[in-house]
């Protein structure tokens, strides 16, 4: 399932996929239909498929750093959004639900800690 996740979960057949991920979890517990998935997920130690998600757009994002462009580069000042990347100025929804702006989002979002550690590993 993770196999180039990041490129068809925005599809219209990933809400397929994850209520199949679910209901497999369930004939793997032997839980109702009704049953929530949330603690089987935890207990199997299985990602749900957003969360897949989520870490490949990261994975990706960290991997191709050389692609993305710093705020630190384009701003002499030091600031508490120095550890972001920069976004291109998109207007076409197909762009901005695309691999590259969408890994620019998520990644912005993680808390400065996580993002330095990334910065580092670039070096």
């Amino acid at each position: 399932m993770p196999y180039d996740l990041i490129f068809w979960r925005n599809s219209t057949k990933s809400k397929c996929v994850f209520k199949l991920q679910k209901r497999s979890i369930r004939i793997i517990m032997g839980a109702r239909n009704k049953d929530s998935c949330r603690e089987f997920f935890k207990l199997l130690k299985i990602l749900p498929l957003s969360a897949q998600y989520i870490y490949s757009l990261l994975m990706f994002v960290v991997n191709n750093r050389n692609v993305f462009l710093d705020n630190a580069k384009l701003y002499t000042t030091k600031t508490r959004n120095s550890y972001n990347l920069h976004p291109p100025i998109a207007h076409l929804t197909k762009y901005q639900k695309g691999v590259h702006y969408a890994g620019i989002r998520v990644f912005n979002h993680l808390p400065t800690s996580l993002k330095s550690i990334a910065m580092r590993q670039k070096c």
